[in-house]
């Protein structure tokens, strides 16, 4: 393994609930081992790149309900190619040489658990995504 498959696996935060047994698939693994990890510590730069997101939009995401600001960003994962082309290759960046070729042997099945991870990490943090104090003055 050279330096920088080293230093990309020794940034990535231990997740203790992301269990690996012999009898997972492939994809569940690699969802565990590798995916998991790196988006929970990409989780800062998610939210800064929606924020960014809603902003080249108007900015309508404020004036919607709970529910409409969740299809809002379930739509922009899934349905804006170029915003979901964006989030997956914050992910990819960041995997070692192995881990890539390992990806693209699964990519397909491996992208929709990358974005349904995306998703959920975006919607916990719904909150973090009101119009700050600052820009209602």
């Amino acid at each position: 393994m050279d330096n920088r498959d080293l230093d990309l696996k020794s940034l990535r935060p231990i997740i203790p609930t992301a269990k690996v047994s012999d009898d997972m698939s492939f994809d569940e693994r690699f969802q565990n081992l590798v995916l998991r990890p790196i988006i929970k510590l990409q989780n800062d730069f998610l939210i800064l790149v929606f924020k960014n997101y809603i902003a080249k939009h108007k900015n309508v995401f404020y004036d919607l309900s709970l529910e409409k600001r969740t299809d809002y960003i379930e739509n922009a994962i899934h349905k804006d190619m170029k915003f979901r082309n964006s989030i997956k290759g914050m992910v990819i960046g960041l995997f070692t040489i192995e881990e890539y070729q390992l990806y693209i042997t699964s990519s397909s099945s491996l992208n929709k658990r990358m974005m349904s991870i995306v998703k959920e990490r975006l919607l916990s943090n719904i909150q973090v995504f009101e119009r700050s104090t600052l820009e209602a003055v």
